[in-house]
């Protein structure tokens, strides 16, 4: 297997001059810029007595240094620890002292509001705006930063060549990242994932949708998360693309704005994003008593659903040659207008501690209603199940891109994997007859009705928010009885919650009916990954 680094040293010799990383509407970087950030970043890390091993940790919105931040410390053999811009202050400065620390990397505003001090292994915290110290344990730490510059041109007075750039792997198995899952007290899980994991992702992705010296990319999701720092900018880096960073979370116009300049190759989100799309633009025109008539003609249906799919991808820039998406699963009636309009989507699966990539296949050979197979070379998945394309079972896995544990946790550790070695992923499914994973949820999640019949709450939110009314909706047991709390679309209008519940009982099986339907006053309180944060509401209804 190669490791992503090679992959980085490679492209940027052969890219010397061209562009590699952008903020949106902002700075420009070549991979010669970006290669000599990186290099002064080192002589940083040296000055500091910063060692292979050591822990970096990195807090702020998707930019070009936050990206450039993470290529010092993998190609320094230093480790990685991004922390979620969205965690509270309190958290980021705990897990930076959890994660033992030496040097953060963050912005003003979470620097004015943590105590650098309390991190005990904490030496300096660094401006991702421009790399200068903001504080120093020592005098002389914060010389490391701001002599780095001048020793950089001691060094290199006409600027560095391609032959200066010592980009070098370390071992596969070196550890490269903690990615701590929440900012919980308690015992936080860092998940550990070494250069395997993350090189194993990123051959595979490569192998799975090829990326040109041509193409350019846009990194949207929060890169303090596996799928966006691996999917959205290391991958995309490492086959040549130039990769564009839009920083906080823009608004749809932005957001179609960015698609036009950009013109990206690939275009990974989540299927809530899609389905917002999907609701709000085709499914409407779709439900217009002209189109339903027209869409029931043979030759006519084509080329509309061809009309329509060239305005869709037009909007998306033109260039989009695959749809990667995961975090959750597709709403069926979304999945229906999307295969009808021929889109190149597919829906793969994932979780933190697999780097993120457990599951996938390339549009063109995407199953519906699954996602996708394991990773040939990368992995394994089976489904614990006496029967594992009829009885529902865990999905367990094990290969190169499963992490080693959690830092500091080993109580965590053991329990997420099992007596031989499998980790247990926490989620329900079955295989297809192909071997693709069909998921039904979490375990967790699932509800035991008082007849001994499962109950998984994906399948009637799937259900719920095919409505055109619903925007969200949330399944939960109260009492035994199952509980649908929806929020309404935009410009849904007057709703009853028992007309609402009618309907969605009417196409479900018995053993599942909704007992009741509440209507929610606020919209649901979103991840990071733009999933529901469904804890807040499973925990309060127990």
């Amino acid at each position: 297997m190669k490791h992503f680094v090679s992959y980085l040293k490679e492209v940027t010799l052969a890219k010397w001059e061209k562009p590699a990383l952008s903020d949106y509407k902002g700075n420009d970087y070549s991979y010669r810029e970006m290669a000599a950030q990186i290099m002064k970043l080192h002589i940083s890390y040296t000055s500091l007595n910063l060692k292979p091993g050591d822990k970096v940790a990195v807090c702020g919105q998707n930019s070009a240094r936050w990206a450039m931040a993470f290529l010092a410390n993998s190609t320094y053999h230093a480790v990685t620890v991004p922390i979620l811009y969205d965690f509270t202050p309190d958290a980021i400065q705990r897990l930076t002292d959890h994660s033992e620390s030496v040097v953060l990397f963050t912005d003003d505003r979470v620097f004015s509001a943590i105590d650098p001090r309390a991190a005990s292994h904490l030496k300096a915290v660094v401006s991702l705006r421009n790399y200068t110290c903001l504080w120093a344990r020592e005098p002389q730490y914060a010389l490391a930063f701001t002599e780095a510059e001048a020793e950089f041109n001691r060094r290199y007075p006409s600027g560095p060549t391609p032959a200066d750039v010592g980009f070098e792997p370390g071992g596969l198995d070196d550890l490269a990242i903690i990615n701590y899952t929440s900012g919980t007290t308690g015992n936080p899980k860092g998940v550990m994932l070494t250069a395997r994991s993350l090189s194993a992702n990123v051959n595979y992705a490569m192998e799975a949708i090829r990326v040109t010296y041509d193409d350019s990319s846009l990194s949207m999701l929060p890169m303090a998360h596996m799928f966006g720092l691996t999917f959205e900018f290391l991958y995309p880096l490492c086959g040549g693309s130039h990769v564009f960073f839009l920083g906080k979370t823009p608004s749809p116009s932005t957001l179609m704005a960015a698609f036009a300049d950009v013109k990206p190759y690939i275009l990974i989100t989540v299927p809530l994003v899609m389905e917002k799309i999907i609701k709000g633009k085709i499914l409407p025109v779709l439900e217009k008593p002209a189109m339903r008539v027209l869409t029931h003609i043979p030759g006519v249906r084509e080329i509309l659903f061809r009309v329509m799919r060239s305005k869709l991808m037009a909007a998306f820039g033109g260039k989009v040659r695959e749809i990667p998406m995961g975090g959750a699963a597709l709403n069926p009636a979304v999945e229906d207008v999307l295969r009808k309009l021929k889109m190149p989507y597919a829906v793969g699966y994932g979780m933190t501690e697999c780097g993120p990539l457990i599951s996938y296949m390339p549009w063109n050979r995407f199953r519906q209603g699954t996602c996708g197979r394991y990773l040939p070379g990368y992995n394994e998945i089976r489904i614990a199940s006496p029967d594992p394309e009829r009885i529902v079972g865990e999905v367990q896995v094990r290969g190169e891109v499963v992490m080693l544990g959690y830092y500091k946790n080993e109580e965590a550790t053991r329990a997420a994997f099992t007596e031989d070695g499998w980790l247990k992923t926490g989620d329900l499914g079955i295989f297809d007859r192909s071997g693709a994973v069909c998921l039904k949820g979490r375990s967790k999640c699932m509800i035991l009705n008082s007849n001994g019949q499962n109950i998984y709450p994906e399948e009637i939110e799937a259900v719920a928010n095919s409505l055109p009314e619903v925007g969200e909706s949330l399944v939960v047991s109260r009492d035994g009885k199952i509980v649908a709390l929806v929020a309404l679309a935009d410009g849904a209008g007057t709703v009853s919650a028992d007309a609402l519940k009618s309907r969605i009982n009417s196409a479900l099986p018995g053993y599942s009916q909704l007992s009741a339907l509440e209507l929610m006053k606020e919209a649901f309180v979103h991840t990071p990954k733009h999933s529901i944060k469904r804890s807040l509401y499973t925990d309060m209804n127990n």
